[in-house]
């Protein structure tokens, strides 16, 4: 919808939008798949990743691709953003992973899903996959997850958006 200025109908603009940053949480399976959408393709080096047991908190903090924006991106030939964003999941008991050399401090991961195995009354286990055949696995008490916007969106390094193939 277009706005009006001495009359005249202009197009919106970007400020128009209002768009803000992400700031959702999860608490149950559903929404941890709309969370997991909008995180696949996420890319963080090792070094970002906390565990803090006496807290029961995990952390990432991710350079997210903003699949929420692709289509305004093209239908605007402007190129695609990432963004930075804090992925935290609390109610954590214990942290397992797989095909991570965690000694390799240059290391990047890139993360393609998260997903609940539900266990007994609420307990159960949140599944970060990444690229590669790694993962992470953690045991929660309850899903208890915060996807938060913390930087400005920026250029996509790459230009493109993430394929995969099938």
């Amino acid at each position: 919808m277009g706005r009006s200025v001495q009359g005249q109908v202009m197009d919106a603009t970007f400020e128009d939008g209002r768009e803000a940053p992400l700031n959702i949480g999860a608490e149950d399976a559903d929404d941890l798949e709309i969370l997991s959408a909008l995180i696949q393709d996420s890319v963080f080096p090792i070094t970002e990743m906390s565990w803090r047991s006496a807290e029961r908190r995990f952390a990432l903090l991710l350079n997210r691709f903003r699949w929420e924006d692709r289509e305004a991106a093209e239908r605007r030939g402007r190129g695609y953003e990432r963004v930075q964003s804090l992925l935290v999941i609390d109610n954590v008991l214990g942290v397992a992973s797989q095909g991570i050399d965690r000694s390799d401090r240059d290391t990047v991961l890139s993360l393609l899903s998260v997903t609940f195995e539900a266990g007994e009354e609420g307990a159960g286990q949140i599944l970060l996959t990444l690229a590669g055949d790694g993962a992470i696995r953690l045991s929660v008490e309850a899903i208890e997850a915060t996807l938060k916007d913390v930087t400005r969106p920026y250029l996509a390094p790459s230009r493109q958006a993430p394929r995969h193939s099938d």
